[in-house]
């Protein structure tokens, strides 16, 4: 995660835990005056649109006092979807046995993408098996992870 990433979390996962959530991670998207800051949030019982509202709502009060970002940028509050986020260590572990599709920030291998089953999560490392061969990736050098929706 980068450094910003990490700031806003620390920042905001407060504000959306106290409104009942949790705050399953943040992404900033730089495009110059069309920058987003997306901002995932989950609940046992799902995620309804006002739930993003109150959220969305809340996040705007924190940043426009901290002002983090010097930036012009939209933010976007949603649900983490079919193509769930993995942003922690936790978040890997919860989807072991499913498809993911993971880039990392320093290749491995010669290779920063990896599509393919999450077998373990331990000490920081998640393990994943990519067409037969099995890959260790440290959670550190994670640049970008999603589940991979199967459908059956």
């Amino acid at each position: 995660m980068a450094k910003l990433e990490e700031k806003l979390t620390e920042m905001l996962e407060p504000a959306v835990e106290a409104l009942g959530f949790e705050l399953v991670g943040i992404e900033f998207v730089r495009a110059g005056k069309h920058s987003i800051l997306r901002v995932f949030i989950d609940h046992e019982n799902g995620i309804s649109v006002d739930d993003c509202a109150d959220v969305s709502y809340q996040v705007s009060a924190v940043l426009d006092v901290e002002d983090p970002i010097s930036t012009e940028y939209n933010l976007e509050v949603s649900s983490p979807g079919m193509e769930r986020p993995l942003f922690k260590e936790k978040h890997f572990a919860d989807a072991i046995g499913e498809v993911a599709q993971i880039r990392l920030t320093m290749p491995m291998d010669n290779r920063r993408n990896f599509k393919g089953q999450i077998l373990a999560v331990e000490n920081g490392t998640v393990s994943i098996e990519v067409d037969g061969q099995q890959f260790q990736l440290a959670v550190a050098n994670i640049d970008k992870a999603n589940v991979v929706p199967t459908f059956d």
